[in-house]
C-alpha cells in the first residue's frame, strides 16, 4: 500500500509541477501579446482571386489577410483557375507556389487569364528545392514572388522582369499560445520529414534523448540508424497544422532544422541554388510561445535576434549542450520564447506580408 501511495503522491507532485509551469508559461505569453501594437490595415478597392496550393498553414493565413485587406477576395482551385477568373473578373490572380497539385494545363490557363487583361502573380514558397520546375513556370506570370532571397537573380536570368523577395509568415488563427493536454507535452519536439541532414542530427543525439520525453513526427524516419533508441518517439506520417500547434505549445523546446538543398532523391534543384531564407516553421514555432532552437540561415537575423528571441546551433554537439542547458533553466527558456512570440505577432503575420505583396503586385 505504501508503494501505491508513494506513486500516487509522485504523480500528484508531477501534475502540480506541470500545472504550475504551464500557468507561468501562459501568463508570460499573455503579457507578451498585450504589448503587441495592433494596426488595422486600410481596405483596398481591389478584387483578388487566390489560388491555394493546399498548404493549410500558409493558405489559411493568406486568405484571412486578403479578406481583411481587399474589398473582394475569392478562392479558386488549381484545376479551375481560368473558370474562376472568368466568373469573378478580379484585378489580380495570386497563385500559391504552382507546384505538386497543379494540372498539366496550368500555364495554358494562366496565359488565357492574362489575355483577359487580368494581372497574374505567383508566390514560390518551395524555393530552391524545385527550381527545375519553377524555372519553367516563372515566365508565364506577370509578377513573381519568392520566399528565397538567393533565387532573385535566378528568376531574372530566366527572363522575369518583375521578381520580388517575399518572406513567409504565420497564421495566427492556427499558431498561437494555448493550454494543451498531457499527451501533447514533451521535453523536445521535432515535426518534419527525415531529410538526411536531420537523420544525421538525430542519430547523433540519440543517447542524449534516450531518457527524455521526445516526439519526432514525419515521413522517412526509417532512415535512422539509431532506431533502437528513437523508435518509440516516432509518429510516422503527416500531421495537420492544428495538431502540430498543440505539440509546439506542449513542448519545452522545439527543434527546427532546414532541409538540405542538394539535388537528388528529396529535391529537384539541379540548378544547385543555395538557401539563405528561413522556413515557415521558424515563425510557426515562435508564434506558440515555445523556445525554438534552429540551425542558422543567412537571413535569420533579419527577422529574429539569436540569443534574444530565438536560439541557434551550428552543429549537433552545440545543439546537445544547449538542449541540456535550457531544459534545466526554465526561466531563461521561457523569456526567450515570450520575446519570440511578441516579435512574431508584431512583425511576421500574413497581414504584414500581404500589404507589401499587393503594393508590389499592383505597382
Amino acid at each position: 500500500m505504501k508503494d501505491v501511495n508513494d506513486q500516487r503522491s509522485g504523480n500528484e507532485r508531477e501534475a502540480y509541477r506541470c500545472g504550475y509551469r504551464e500557468g507561468r508559461r501562459m501568463g508570460g505569453c499573455t503579457a507578451a501579446l498585450s504589448q503587441v501594437v495592433a494596426i488595422q490595415p486600410a481596405v483596398r478597392q481591389l478584387k483578388v482571386l487566390y489560388i491555394p496550393q493546399g498548404f493549410a498553414a500558409i493558405d489559411t493565413g493568406v486568405q484571412e489577410a486578403l479578406s481583411q485587406i481587399c474589398s473582394s477576395c475569392a478562392v479558386g482551385t488549381p484545376a479551375t483557375m481560368l473558370a474562376d477568373a472568368k466568373a469573378h473578373r478580379p484585378d489580380l490572380v495570386l497563385v500559391m507556389n504552382g507546384l505538386h497539385v497543379f494540372p498539366d494545363d496550368h500555364l495554358e490557363q494562366v496565359q488565357q487569364i492574362r489575355a483577359m487583361g487580368i494581372r497574374t502573380a505567383i508566390w514560390f514558397v518551395d524555393d530552391p528545392y524545385f527550381t527545375e520546375d519553377t524555372a519553367l513556370i516563372c515566365q508565364s506570370y506577370d509578377v513573381v514572388f519568392t520566399h528565397e532571397n538567393s533565387c532573385l537573380p535566378f528568376y531574372r536570368d530566366q527572363g522575369v522582369t518583375r521578381v520580388h523577395y517575399m518572406p513567409l509568415a504565420v497564421s495566427a488563427r492556427i499558431f498561437y499560445p494555448r493550454r494543451v493536454e498531457r499527451e501533447h507535452q514533451h521535453d523536445i519536439c521535432f515535426i518534419g520529414n527525415a531529410f538526411w541532414n536531420r537523420v544525421k542530427l538525430f542519430d547523433y543525439l540519440a543517447p542524449f534523448l534516450a531518457d527524455k520525453r521526445v516526439l519526432i513526427v514525419g515521413g522517412h524516419w526509417e532512415r535512422l540508424t539509431r532506431r533502437d533508441v528513437l523508435e518509440r518517439f516516432i509518429r510516422p506520417g503527416f500531421m495537420e497544422p492544428e495538431e502540430t500547434a498543440r505539440y509546439y505549445n506542449g513542448s519545452k523546446i522545439v527543434i527546427n532544422m532546414h532541409r538540405p538543398t542538394d539535388p537528388g532523391l528529396d529535391n529537384r534543384n539541379t540548378h544547385q541554388l543555395s538557401a539563405e531564407s528561413i522556413n515557415p516553421r521558424t515563425y510557426e514555432i515562435s508564434a506558440c510561445g515555445t523556445l525554438q532552437m534552429t540551425d542558422v540561415r543567412k537571413d535569420l537575423s533579419r527577422y529574429y535576434q539569436p540569443g534574444y528571441d530565438i536560439e541557434t546551433f551550428t552543429g549537433a554537439e552545440e545543439l546537445k549542450v544547449k538542449l541540456d542547458y535550457y531544459l534545466k533553466h526554465d526561466w531563461e527558456r521561457e523569456r526567450i520564447a515570450w520575446r519570440a512570440l511578441h516579435t512574431t505577432m508584431q512583425k511576421h503575420r500574413y497581414s504584414n506580408r500581404m500589404e507589401e505583396l499587393l503594393d508590389k503586385a499592383m505597382a
